[in-house]
Protein backbone atom coordinates (compact mmCIF):
# COMPACT_ATOMS: atom_id res chain seq x y z
CA UNK A 1 0.00 0.00 0.00
CA UNK A 2 1.14 3.46 -1.16
CA UNK A 3 1.82 5.48 2.42
CA UNK A 4 1.17 8.37 0.61
CA UNK A 5 -1.91 7.49 -0.71
CA UNK A 6 -3.27 6.30 3.01
CA UNK A 7 -1.66 9.76 4.55
CA UNK A 8 -4.27 11.78 1.70
CA UNK A 9 -6.90 9.78 2.58
CA UNK A 10 -6.44 10.20 6.04
CA UNK A 11 -6.44 13.74 5.66
CA UNK A 12 -9.24 14.16 3.76
CA UNK A 13 -11.22 12.39 5.70
CA UNK A 14 -10.11 15.10 8.45
CA UNK A 15 -11.01 17.93 6.55
CA UNK A 16 -14.40 16.89 5.76
CA UNK A 17 -15.61 15.72 9.00
CA UNK A 18 -18.71 18.09 9.00
CA UNK A 19 -19.44 16.49 5.57
CA UNK A 20 -19.81 13.25 6.81
CA UNK A 21 -21.66 14.41 10.40
CA UNK A 22 -24.21 16.30 8.17
CA UNK A 23 -24.96 13.29 6.13
CA UNK A 24 -25.68 11.46 9.00
CA UNK A 25 -27.88 14.11 10.14
CA UNK A 26 -29.98 13.69 7.09
CA UNK A 27 -30.07 10.11 6.99
CA UNK A 28 -31.38 9.67 10.80
CA UNK A 29 -34.00 12.35 9.57
CA UNK A 30 -35.58 10.24 7.07
CA UNK A 31 -37.85 7.67 9.18
CA UNK A 32 -36.97 4.35 7.87
CA UNK A 33 -38.70 1.85 10.27
CA UNK A 34 -39.93 -1.64 8.54
CA UNK A 35 -41.71 -0.75 5.62
CA UNK A 36 -40.28 2.55 5.09
CA UNK A 37 -36.56 2.12 3.64
CA UNK A 38 -37.42 4.22 0.58
CA UNK A 39 -36.70 7.41 1.55
CA UNK A 40 -33.43 6.84 3.42
CA UNK A 41 -32.38 4.32 0.34
CA UNK A 42 -33.48 7.55 -1.87
CA UNK A 43 -30.01 9.49 -0.11
CA UNK A 44 -28.02 6.65 -0.20
CA UNK A 45 -28.73 6.05 -3.94
CA UNK A 46 -28.23 9.90 -4.35
CA UNK A 47 -25.00 9.87 -2.95
CA UNK A 48 -23.77 6.83 -4.68
CA UNK A 49 -24.67 8.33 -7.80
CA UNK A 50 -22.55 11.47 -6.71
CA UNK A 51 -19.49 8.94 -6.25
CA UNK A 52 -19.99 7.86 -9.60
CA UNK A 53 -20.22 4.07 -8.44
CA UNK A 54 -22.11 1.30 -10.53
CA UNK A 55 -25.76 0.98 -9.48
CA UNK A 56 -27.83 -2.01 -8.82
CA UNK A 57 -31.20 -0.92 -7.21
CA UNK A 58 -33.90 -4.07 -6.82
CA UNK A 59 -37.35 -5.10 -5.08
CA UNK A 60 -36.55 -8.07 -3.01
CA UNK A 61 -38.60 -11.03 -3.08
CA UNK A 62 -37.97 -13.20 -5.68
CA UNK A 63 -39.22 -16.61 -5.62
CA UNK A 64 -35.95 -18.10 -5.39
CA UNK A 65 -34.90 -15.74 -2.36
CA UNK A 66 -38.35 -17.54 -0.54
CA UNK A 67 -37.99 -21.04 -1.03
CA UNK A 68 -34.00 -20.52 0.00
CA UNK A 69 -33.50 -22.77 3.43
CA UNK A 70 -32.41 -19.37 5.03
CA UNK A 71 -34.98 -17.10 4.37
CA UNK A 72 -37.21 -16.65 7.41
CA UNK A 73 -39.85 -13.34 7.33
CA UNK A 74 -43.03 -12.71 7.64
CA UNK A 75 -43.68 -9.29 5.60
CA UNK A 76 -45.85 -9.41 3.24
CA UNK A 77 -44.44 -7.08 0.79
CA UNK A 78 -41.30 -5.54 -0.07
CA UNK A 79 -42.82 -3.37 -3.10
CA UNK A 80 -41.45 0.44 -3.38
CA UNK A 81 -38.79 -0.29 -0.70
CA UNK A 82 -35.73 -1.65 -2.62
CA UNK A 83 -32.28 -3.45 -1.55
CA UNK A 84 -29.41 -1.17 -2.89
CA UNK A 85 -25.76 -2.02 -3.80
CA UNK A 86 -22.92 0.06 -5.25
CA UNK A 87 -19.66 -1.10 -6.68
CA UNK A 88 -16.37 0.89 -6.95
CA UNK A 89 -14.89 -1.58 -9.70
CA UNK A 90 -11.40 -2.30 -9.18
CA UNK A 91 -8.27 -2.66 -11.63
CA UNK A 92 -7.88 -6.01 -10.89
CA UNK A 93 -5.88 -8.44 -9.02
CA UNK A 94 -6.49 -7.72 -5.59
CA UNK A 95 -8.85 -9.13 -2.95
CA UNK A 96 -12.63 -7.84 -2.83
CA UNK A 97 -14.07 -6.16 -0.34
CA UNK A 98 -18.00 -6.58 0.87
CA UNK A 99 -18.89 -3.31 3.28
CA UNK A 100 -22.63 -4.36 4.66
CA UNK A 101 -25.20 -1.62 6.33
CA UNK A 102 -28.48 -2.04 6.94
CA UNK A 103 -30.85 0.70 6.36
CA UNK A 104 -34.30 -0.52 8.47
CA UNK A 105 -34.16 0.53 11.96
CA UNK A 106 -36.39 -0.45 14.63
CA UNK A 107 -39.64 1.20 15.95
CA UNK A 108 -39.50 4.26 18.35
CA UNK A 109 -41.44 3.07 21.08
CA UNK A 110 -42.22 5.75 23.76
CA UNK A 111 -41.57 8.95 22.22
CA UNK A 112 -42.24 10.37 25.93
CA UNK A 113 -39.11 8.89 26.65
CA UNK A 114 -37.05 10.66 23.97
CA UNK A 115 -35.48 13.90 24.90
CA UNK A 116 -36.40 15.10 21.51
CA UNK A 117 -37.83 14.17 18.46
CA UNK A 118 -36.87 10.39 17.62
CA UNK A 119 -36.09 11.85 14.15
CA UNK A 120 -34.49 15.17 14.81
CA UNK A 121 -30.64 14.17 14.50
CA UNK A 122 -30.05 16.91 16.99
CA UNK A 123 -26.08 17.16 17.54
CA UNK A 124 -25.09 18.04 20.97
CA UNK A 125 -21.98 18.26 22.56
CA UNK A 126 -20.13 15.67 19.79
CA UNK A 127 -23.28 13.14 19.73
CA UNK A 128 -25.91 12.60 17.48
CA UNK A 129 -29.29 11.87 18.43
CA UNK A 130 -32.04 9.95 16.86
CA UNK A 131 -33.42 6.48 15.91
CA UNK A 132 -30.88 4.83 13.92
CA UNK A 133 -28.35 7.01 14.68
CA UNK A 134 -26.28 4.18 16.20
CA UNK A 135 -27.84 1.03 14.99
CA UNK A 136 -26.38 1.11 12.16
CA UNK A 137 -26.98 4.60 9.82
CA UNK A 138 -23.82 5.75 11.64
CA UNK A 139 -21.85 2.78 10.90
CA UNK A 140 -23.31 3.45 6.68
CA UNK A 141 -21.90 6.78 7.17
CA UNK A 142 -18.68 5.60 7.75
CA UNK A 143 -18.42 3.45 5.01
CA UNK A 144 -19.88 5.82 2.48
CA UNK A 145 -17.61 8.92 3.34
CA UNK A 146 -14.68 6.07 3.14
CA UNK A 147 -15.14 5.64 -0.42
CA UNK A 148 -15.75 9.09 -0.79
CA UNK A 149 -12.15 9.89 0.18
CA UNK A 150 -10.71 7.21 -1.67
CA UNK A 151 -12.60 8.47 -4.95
CA UNK A 152 -11.53 12.01 -4.05
CA UNK A 153 -7.86 11.45 -3.58
CA UNK A 154 -7.80 9.75 -6.64
CA UNK A 155 -6.97 6.53 -4.63
CA UNK A 156 -7.19 2.90 -7.55
CA UNK A 157 -7.70 -0.04 -5.75
CA UNK A 158 -7.00 -3.19 -7.86
CA UNK A 159 -9.93 -5.11 -6.05
CA UNK A 160 -13.72 -4.40 -5.88
CA UNK A 161 -15.23 -2.74 -3.08
CA UNK A 162 -18.78 -3.74 -2.60
CA UNK A 163 -21.07 -1.03 -0.68
CA UNK A 164 -24.11 -2.83 0.10
CA UNK A 165 -27.25 -0.98 1.92
CA UNK A 166 -30.20 -3.36 2.56
CA UNK A 167 -33.45 -3.46 4.21
CA UNK A 168 -34.52 -6.33 6.73
CA UNK A 169 -31.78 -6.89 8.74
CA UNK A 170 -33.48 -6.13 11.94
CA UNK A 171 -36.12 -8.70 10.79
CA UNK A 172 -33.71 -11.39 10.05
CA UNK A 173 -31.67 -10.71 7.27
CA UNK A 174 -34.04 -10.96 3.73
CA UNK A 175 -32.15 -8.18 2.45
CA UNK A 176 -28.73 -9.25 2.93
CA UNK A 177 -29.56 -12.83 1.31
CA UNK A 178 -31.24 -11.15 -1.23
CA UNK A 179 -27.83 -9.59 -1.99
CA UNK A 180 -25.99 -13.06 -1.59
CA UNK A 181 -28.14 -15.12 -3.99
CA UNK A 182 -28.10 -11.40 -6.81
CA UNK A 183 -24.43 -12.92 -7.07
CA UNK A 184 -22.71 -10.12 -4.51
CA UNK A 185 -20.16 -12.34 -2.10
CA UNK A 186 -16.35 -10.78 -1.53
CA UNK A 187 -13.28 -12.18 -0.14
CA UNK A 188 -14.11 -10.40 2.97
CA UNK A 189 -16.72 -8.40 4.82
CA UNK A 190 -16.99 -5.60 7.11
CA UNK A 191 -20.19 -4.74 9.18
CA UNK A 192 -20.43 -1.17 10.85
CA UNK A 193 -22.41 -2.32 13.54
CA UNK A 194 -22.50 -0.55 17.16
CA UNK A 195 -19.53 -2.43 18.68
CA UNK A 196 -17.91 0.43 20.61
CA UNK A 197 -15.03 0.47 18.13
CA UNK A 198 -14.26 -3.38 19.47
CA UNK A 199 -13.59 -6.19 17.04
CA UNK A 200 -16.22 -9.08 16.78
CA UNK A 201 -15.22 -11.98 14.73
CA UNK A 202 -17.82 -14.23 15.94
CA UNK A 203 -21.63 -13.41 16.27
CA UNK A 204 -24.21 -15.70 18.05
CA UNK A 205 -27.34 -16.37 16.41
CA UNK A 206 -30.49 -16.03 17.45
CA UNK A 207 -34.78 -17.40 16.56
CA UNK A 208 -37.70 -16.26 18.05
CA UNK A 209 -40.09 -18.74 19.14
CA UNK A 210 -43.81 -18.85 20.31
CA UNK A 211 -45.03 -21.19 22.63
CA UNK A 212 -49.60 -22.29 22.90
CA UNK A 213 -50.21 -23.35 26.89
CA UNK A 214 -53.40 -24.53 26.83
CA UNK A 215 -55.53 -24.74 29.48
CA UNK A 216 -59.30 -25.15 31.08
CA UNK A 217 -61.43 -22.09 31.85
CA UNK A 218 -63.57 -22.00 34.72
CA UNK A 219 -65.02 -19.48 37.11
CA UNK A 220 -62.34 -17.47 39.22
CA UNK A 221 -64.55 -17.87 42.66
CA UNK A 222 -64.22 -21.86 41.42
CA UNK A 223 -61.02 -21.31 40.48
CA UNK A 224 -60.29 -25.28 40.99
CA UNK A 225 -62.04 -26.82 39.04
CA UNK A 226 -60.20 -25.17 35.58
CA UNK A 227 -56.47 -25.07 34.71
CA UNK A 228 -54.67 -22.17 34.54
CA UNK A 229 -53.30 -21.85 30.96
CA UNK A 230 -50.89 -18.84 32.75
CA UNK A 231 -49.48 -21.44 35.72
CA UNK A 232 -48.46 -23.54 33.21
CA UNK A 233 -47.19 -21.10 31.15
CA UNK A 234 -44.90 -20.54 34.44
CA UNK A 235 -43.76 -24.14 34.55
CA UNK A 236 -42.71 -23.25 30.47
CA UNK A 237 -40.74 -20.34 31.21
CA UNK A 238 -38.69 -21.68 34.42
CA UNK A 239 -37.88 -24.37 32.42
CA UNK A 240 -36.41 -22.09 29.62
CA UNK A 241 -34.45 -20.34 32.46
CA UNK A 242 -33.06 -23.65 33.11
CA UNK A 243 -32.49 -24.33 29.94
CA UNK A 244 -30.23 -21.15 29.61
CA UNK A 245 -28.33 -21.85 32.38
CA UNK A 246 -27.70 -25.29 30.61
CA UNK A 247 -26.41 -23.78 27.46
CA UNK A 248 -24.74 -20.75 28.62
CA UNK A 249 -22.81 -23.23 30.90
CA UNK A 250 -21.15 -24.62 27.69
CA UNK A 251 -20.15 -21.93 26.60
CA UNK A 252 -15.89 -21.92 27.25
CA UNK A 253 -14.76 -19.30 23.80
CA UNK A 254 -12.87 -16.30 25.81
CA UNK A 255 -14.06 -13.47 23.34
CA UNK A 256 -17.64 -14.21 26.31
CA UNK A 257 -15.78 -13.89 28.96
CA UNK A 258 -17.26 -9.88 29.65
CA UNK A 259 -20.29 -11.18 28.34
CA UNK A 260 -22.87 -12.49 31.12
CA UNK A 261 -25.15 -14.25 29.01
CA UNK A 262 -23.47 -15.33 25.92
CA UNK A 263 -26.92 -17.03 24.26
CA UNK A 264 -29.77 -15.75 26.42
CA UNK A 265 -33.55 -17.38 25.91
CA UNK A 266 -35.05 -14.05 26.24
CA UNK A 267 -39.42 -14.38 27.09
CA UNK A 268 -40.38 -10.83 25.53
CA UNK A 269 -44.06 -10.94 25.16
CA UNK A 270 -46.73 -12.78 26.97
CA UNK A 271 -50.35 -12.90 26.05
CA UNK A 272 -53.24 -14.73 28.17
CA UNK A 273 -56.58 -13.98 29.59
CA UNK A 274 -59.49 -11.96 28.58
CA UNK A 275 -61.04 -11.92 32.07
CA UNK A 276 -60.00 -11.20 35.81
CA UNK A 277 -62.72 -13.19 37.05
CA UNK A 278 -62.15 -16.24 34.39
CA UNK A 279 -59.40 -18.91 34.60
CA UNK A 280 -57.70 -18.25 31.07
CA UNK A 281 -57.59 -21.45 28.68
CA UNK A 282 -54.76 -20.35 26.42
CA UNK A 283 -51.38 -18.75 27.21
CA UNK A 284 -48.68 -17.69 24.49
CA UNK A 285 -45.42 -17.15 25.50
CA UNK A 286 -43.17 -15.50 22.25
CA UNK A 287 -39.24 -15.10 23.14
CA UNK A 288 -35.52 -15.24 21.35
CA UNK A 289 -33.53 -18.12 21.51
CA UNK A 290 -29.61 -17.31 20.83
CA UNK A 291 -27.06 -19.34 19.06
CA UNK A 292 -23.78 -20.02 19.49
CA UNK A 293 -21.32 -19.01 17.15
CA UNK A 294 -20.74 -22.82 15.76
CA UNK A 295 -23.78 -24.14 17.15
CA UNK A 296 -26.64 -25.24 14.16
CA UNK A 297 -29.98 -23.82 14.22
CA UNK A 298 -31.13 -27.04 14.07
CA UNK A 299 -29.58 -28.30 16.65
CA UNK A 300 -30.49 -25.18 19.16
CA UNK A 301 -33.78 -26.16 18.06
CA UNK A 302 -34.06 -29.70 19.60
CA UNK A 303 -32.55 -28.59 22.55
CA UNK A 304 -35.77 -26.63 23.66
CA UNK A 305 -38.09 -28.94 21.85
CA UNK A 306 -36.59 -31.99 23.63
CA UNK A 307 -36.59 -29.70 26.89
CA UNK A 308 -40.18 -28.47 26.86
CA UNK A 309 -41.13 -32.50 26.48
CA UNK A 310 -39.00 -33.62 29.33
CA UNK A 311 -41.10 -30.42 31.16
CA UNK A 312 -44.40 -32.27 29.54
CA UNK A 313 -43.69 -35.74 30.57
CA UNK A 314 -43.36 -34.62 34.26
CA UNK A 315 -46.91 -32.62 33.86
CA UNK A 316 -50.16 -34.81 33.32
CA UNK A 317 -51.84 -31.90 32.29
CA UNK A 318 -49.34 -31.12 29.54
CA UNK A 319 -48.85 -34.68 28.65
CA UNK A 320 -52.60 -34.83 27.71
CA UNK A 321 -52.38 -30.96 26.25
CA UNK A 322 -49.18 -30.76 24.53
CA UNK A 323 -47.48 -27.24 24.23
CA UNK A 324 -47.04 -26.54 20.88
CA UNK A 325 -43.85 -24.56 19.72
CA UNK A 326 -43.55 -22.20 16.60
CA UNK A 327 -40.89 -20.99 15.08
CA UNK A 328 -41.91 -17.80 13.27
CA UNK A 329 -40.42 -14.17 12.46
CA UNK A 330 -37.03 -13.47 12.45
CA UNK A 331 -34.00 -15.46 12.41
CA UNK A 332 -30.38 -14.91 12.24
CA UNK A 333 -27.55 -17.26 11.70
CA UNK A 334 -24.78 -17.47 13.55
CA UNK A 335 -20.79 -16.59 12.23
CA UNK A 336 -17.44 -17.37 13.38
CA UNK A 337 -13.80 -16.28 12.11
CA UNK A 338 -10.65 -17.28 13.36
CA UNK A 339 -8.64 -15.04 14.69
CA UNK A 340 -6.13 -15.32 12.96
CA UNK A 341 -7.68 -14.79 9.65
CA UNK A 342 -6.44 -12.38 7.04
CA UNK A 343 -9.12 -9.93 7.57
CA UNK A 344 -8.87 -10.22 11.06
CA UNK A 345 -5.48 -9.41 10.98
CA UNK A 346 -5.55 -6.59 8.23
CA UNK A 347 -8.73 -4.74 10.59
CA UNK A 348 -6.74 -5.43 13.40
CA UNK A 349 -3.37 -3.40 12.12
CA UNK A 350 -5.46 -0.59 10.69
CA UNK A 351 -7.46 -0.16 14.04
CA UNK A 352 -4.01 -0.14 15.47
CA UNK A 353 -2.35 2.59 12.72
CA UNK A 354 -5.09 4.42 13.71
CA UNK A 355 -5.75 4.96 17.21
CA UNK A 356 -2.33 3.63 18.64
CA UNK A 357 -3.35 1.13 20.56
CA UNK A 358 -4.67 -3.07 20.16
CA UNK A 359 -7.83 -3.13 19.81
CA UNK A 360 -10.33 -4.92 22.10
CA UNK A 361 -11.82 -7.99 20.25
CA UNK A 362 -14.68 -10.31 21.41
CA UNK A 363 -17.73 -11.73 20.65
CA UNK A 364 -21.27 -9.79 19.55
CA UNK A 365 -23.88 -10.14 22.05
CA UNK A 366 -26.46 -10.13 19.28
CA UNK A 367 -26.83 -11.34 15.47
CA UNK A 368 -25.99 -10.03 12.81
CA UNK A 369 -26.46 -10.41 8.98
CA UNK A 370 -22.63 -11.74 9.15
CA UNK A 371 -24.28 -15.14 9.50
CA UNK A 372 -25.74 -15.24 6.16
CA UNK A 373 -22.81 -13.65 4.21
CA UNK A 374 -20.25 -16.30 6.04
CA UNK A 375 -22.89 -18.95 5.88
CA UNK A 376 -24.51 -18.29 2.44
CA UNK A 377 -21.88 -16.44 0.78
CA UNK A 378 -19.00 -17.99 1.70
CA UNK A 379 -17.39 -14.58 2.55
CA UNK A 380 -15.40 -14.22 5.41
CA UNK A 381 -17.19 -11.81 8.01
CA UNK A 382 -15.92 -9.54 10.54
CA UNK A 383 -18.30 -7.43 12.82
CA UNK A 384 -16.78 -3.55 13.28
CA UNK A 385 -18.29 -0.10 14.25
CA UNK A 386 -18.56 3.04 15.09
CA UNK A 387 -22.32 3.19 17.95
CA UNK A 388 -22.73 2.48 21.40
CA UNK A 389 -24.43 -1.09 21.81
CA UNK A 390 -25.95 -0.10 25.06
CA UNK A 391 -28.09 2.69 23.25
CA UNK A 392 -29.31 0.81 20.04
CA UNK A 393 -33.31 -0.29 20.23
CA UNK A 394 -33.13 2.15 23.39
CA UNK A 395 -35.11 5.97 23.86
CA UNK A 396 -32.31 8.91 23.13
CA UNK A 397 -30.08 6.89 20.54
CA UNK A 398 -27.17 8.27 20.07
CA UNK A 399 -23.53 8.10 18.43
CA UNK A 400 -20.66 10.13 19.55
CA UNK A 401 -19.45 11.50 16.20
CA UNK A 402 -15.60 11.28 17.29
CA UNK A 403 -15.95 7.66 16.74
CA UNK A 404 -17.89 7.90 13.52
CA UNK A 405 -14.96 9.80 12.21
CA UNK A 406 -12.60 7.18 13.41
CA UNK A 407 -14.35 4.45 12.21
CA UNK A 408 -14.20 6.30 8.63
CA UNK A 409 -10.26 6.09 8.63
CA UNK A 410 -9.94 2.76 10.25
CA UNK A 411 -12.60 1.52 7.41
CA UNK A 412 -10.53 3.01 4.39
CA UNK A 413 -7.02 1.77 5.30
CA UNK A 414 -8.48 -1.98 5.94
CA UNK A 415 -9.31 -1.68 2.34
CA UNK A 416 -6.23 -0.10 0.65
CA UNK A 417 -4.52 -2.64 2.67
CA UNK A 418 -6.99 -5.59 1.70
CA UNK A 419 -7.86 -4.65 -2.23
CA UNK A 420 -4.67 -3.39 -2.61
CA UNK A 421 -3.81 0.14 -4.35
CA UNK A 422 -2.71 -0.04 -7.88
CA UNK A 423 -1.02 3.12 -7.97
Amino acid sequence: MDKNNAAAVKQWLKDHRARCARFLQVLVQENSTRGNESSAQALIIEKCRQLGLTLDIWEIGSEELKEHWAYCCDRQTFEGNPNVVAVLKGTGGGKSMILNGHIDVVPVGDEKNWKNDPFSGQIENGKLYGRGSTDMKGGTAAMLMAMEALIATGTRLKGDVIFQSVIEEESGGAGTLAAVLRGYTADGAIIPEPTNMKIFPKQQGSMWFRITVKGRAAHGGTRYEGVSAIEKALLVIQRLQKLEQERNAKIDDPLFEKIPIPIPINIGKINSGQWPSSVPDLAIVEGRMGVAPDEAILSAQKEMVDCLTELSQQDKWLQEHPLEIEWFGGRWLPGSLNNDHPLMKTLSDSFQEIKGKEPVIEASPWGTDGGILSNVGNTPVVVFGPGITETAHDANEHIILEDLFTASEIIALTVMKWCETAD
